[in-house]
């Protein structure tokens, strides 16, 4: 099992900001009933995943709602990787989102994402991300390209780390 253990740090209110827009502007798309903008979110996330620099919605969070202190930066010690992967997975659903509304299938187009949605909000509400648990079950397998595992072996893998009081 590949295992890389270094202490790294992962800001939460950017993953959360990155949330709060991908919800925000699903159910957008969903009750105007837009493809394109489904494809526009795919695209930030496909783009942020394979140029983390370049994810949109994170950048936005740096530089206008973190300086302009609207949101408040929450740094823990975690791998970025398995968020990474996570955003590359909802990524892909929405891309097949995308081709599934322009192919004439709504219902399978709006289901997955729909499923993108549940997922953000799971992650954003309640703290579990279902990819990031992907991703280290993955680990835990020896999968080539998941090297990292988890931080800290007391938070269920995928399940946000939370400060000590």
């Amino acid at each position: 099992m590949a295992s890389n253990t270094l202490p790294r740090k992962v800001d939460y209110s950017a993953l959360r900001t990155n949330q709060g827009f991908i919800i925000s502007l699903l159910v957008l798309a969903f009750v105007a009933d837009t493809w394109w903008l489904v494809a526009f979110v795919a695209l930030v996330m496909l783009v942020g995943t394979a140029v983390t620099g370049a994810a949109l919605f994170k950048r936005i969070y740096r530089h206008v709602l973190r300086p302009v202190g609207l949101v408040k930066p929450d740094v823990v010690t975690d791998n970025p990787e398995p968020h990474n992967f996570a955003q590359g997975l909802g990524g892909a659903f929405l891309a097949g989102s995308t081709a599934s509304l322009l192919l004439g299938a709504p219902l399978v187009g709006w289901a997955l994402a729909w499923v993108v949605i549940a997922l953000a909000a799971l992650n954003l509400f309640g703290g579990f991300c279902v990819g990031c648990f992907l991703y280290y079950q993955l680990n835990k397998l020896g999968t080539p390209g998941f090297a990292y595992a988890p931080q800290d072996a007391n938070v269920l893998p995928g399940r946000q780390p939370r400060k000590a009081a």
